[in-house]
């Protein structure tokens, strides 16, 4: 039995969505199941609802109060996982930071959201200091890890075995629950104010397109400073799944968890689907437990799609699209859409459909509605897009109008409501005075045979402005000519569109740390 002192933390807003309340009553319902597993330690949800509970008492009495934010810089772990809940409790906001940032980059994301409090896991502790002499306001940092922790910081553990003062406060409805800094692989990162209604409204419709049952066991690779993953924290938290938690992705890491944990769903990027099919150990791991594979950042190209279909029977795929700003599902394709019938292949490069909790619509650059087949920007409206940008009125105010959130992705609506993306509208190349959208050239390019990733951007021509370049990895160097993928994509698509020059590449391309190709890296690869 729960004591009272550990229900208390009230908003004072019961009509109000707090979601340290999803997490009460998780341990209300499911008290001894398993809530989380990492590093082969598990907690059951009453476990788990008593150290949030604590933790926000700790926060409390270190002086943090409402609308404070309380960093976390370290791998995946438990510690980051009850971050989450243990901030909103004590009023606070979570803020995870991108340990894949240089130092630079994480002290600008400091600068701007200014931390009272930084809790550092065991792998971080020299990045954390640098933060520490670089941000003289930050009052407080405290090791999230095993072990004694350094001498220069107190120890989570020990903080939470202490009597603490009960704590008073709570966010709640449209209070801002996290920050997400975004990638900012093109200008200064930027903070994405989510709210609790936001979290909730977005793990409320993980239940209905995912088909969520309770108290399946969920693993969460993919690194918690993303939304993607961040988000379904609170998914599993409504539902009494069990997370299994890996510090980061590894991919004999990922096949050891699926066997041992019996996991049912899992999250990834094509790439991390690739990388598990491909490696030669594959083949001795057991996978029956899986039943769904939810997937987001590109479209699977058709040819992986089918391996992973005849590898894995048994095994649904749902494809996700959205982006922090919008908490972050805008659409999903889902299972049924997952079909290799000839007929029905080519929604397989489109996105999905929007889910319920959102509306969709295409604009032109005016932002008038276009109709369905024009292509235009992505524009997204529902309660689950962001409250805005930390200390940035005038790019929120770019963004958002009368409730719509301007994504700056393009794409256009098939006659059935699927979504067919066109790609980022930075990224179009304008090539004699057309437009080429690069998604739908890698997307000709992934079904030649033998491609593992392409990536096309435009490169400077004197005679057309932008010309169309190719950047491919085949399976097998050499197994394909220029003119060979050049001749296929002649096949697929109009002239203008087709590569005027194909780059071969042994190396996989670069990634974001979401696992995204990054662009303007392949750009730097080219254009010297």
């Amino acid at each position: 039995m729960m004591s009272s002192a550990k229900l208390g933390c009230d908003s004072g807003q019961p009509s109000s969505i707090a979601v340290q309340n999803l997490l009460e009553r998780a341990a209300e319902l499911w008290p001894d199941s398993p809530s989380i597993t990492f590093e082969d330690r598990t907690f059951c949800w009453r476990e788990t609802y008593e150290r949030c509970c604590n933790f926000a008492e700790v926060l409390a009495a270190k002086g943090i109060v409402a609308g404070d934010r309380v960093a976390y810089l370290g791998f995946n772990s438990h510690w980051c996982f009850e971050l989450f809940f243990a901030a909103p409790k004590a009023g606070a906001i979570a803020l995870p930071l991108n340990f894949r940032l240089s130092t630079a980059e994480m002290i600008a994301c400091m600068e701007d959201a200014r931390p009272e409090l930084l809790l550092v896991d065991e792998h971080h502790i020299e990045q954390a200091q640098l933060l520490m002499d670089a941000c003289p306001w930050l009052k407080t940092v405290i090791y999230a890890g095993n072990g004694a922790p350094p001498e220069s910081m107190e120890g989570y553990e020990n903080l939470l075995s202490s009597p603490q003062p009960q704590c008073s406060f709570g966010s709640s409805g449209d209070d801002t629950l996290l920050i997400f800094y975004t990638g900012g692989t093109t200008g200064r990162s930027k903070g994405v104010m989510l709210t609790h209604n936001n979290q909730f409204t977005n793990a409320l419709g993980g239940l209905s397109w995912y088909r969520m049952t309770e108290r399946e066991t969920h693993l969460l690779a993919s690194p918690l400073f993303h939304t993607a993953a961040g988000s379904r924290v609170f998914t599993a938290t409504m539902t009494g799944t069990h997370s299994v938690i890996l510090s980061r992705f590894d991919v004999m890491a990922v096949m050891d968890a699926v066997q041992r944990y019996r996991i049912n769903t899992m999250q990834i990027v094509p790439t991390m689907l690739q990388m598990m099919l491909e490696h030669p150990q594959f083949s001795d791991f057991e996978f029956s437990s899986l039943r769904l594979i939810t997937y987001g950042a590109a479209p699977m190209p058709v040819a992986l799609l089918e391996r992973a279909l005849n590898e894995l029977p048994g095994v649904s795929f749902a494809q996700s699209y959205g982006m922090t700003e919008a908490s972050p599902v805008v659409c999903v394709l889902d299972g049924d859409d997952h079909s290799l019938e000839p007929e029905r292949l080519t929604r397989l490069e489109s996105v999905g459909r929007p889910v319920f909790h959102n509306h969709v619509r295409i604009v032109d650059s005016q932002r008038k509605v276009l109709p369905v087949g024009q292509v235009g920007e992505i524009a997204v409206k529902g309660s689950n897009v962001m409250k805005g940008y930390w200390r940035a009125p005038e790019l929120t105010d770019a963004v958002l109008s009368d409730g719509w959130y301007y994504t700056g992705d393009s794409g256009y609506f098939d006659e059935g409501g699927y979504l067919f993306l066109s790609g980022r509208i930075k990224d179009m190349i304008v090539s004699g005075g057309e437009n080429v959208y690069p998604i739908e050239v890698e997307n000709v390019l992934s079904r030649y045979p033998g491609v593992v990733e392409c990536a096309v951007i435009g490169i400077p021509h004197e005679k057309w402005g932008e010309a169309v370049h190719a950047v491919v990895r085949l399976a097998e160097p050499g197994s394909a000519t220029e003119q060979e993928i050049k001749d296929h994509c002649r096949g697929f698509i109009a002239h203008y569109k087709c590569p005027v020059a194909v780059t071969f590449v042994d190396e996989p391309l670069p990634i974001s740390s979401v696992n995204k190709i990054l662009k303007s890296a392949v750009r730097k690869m080219i254009i010297k």
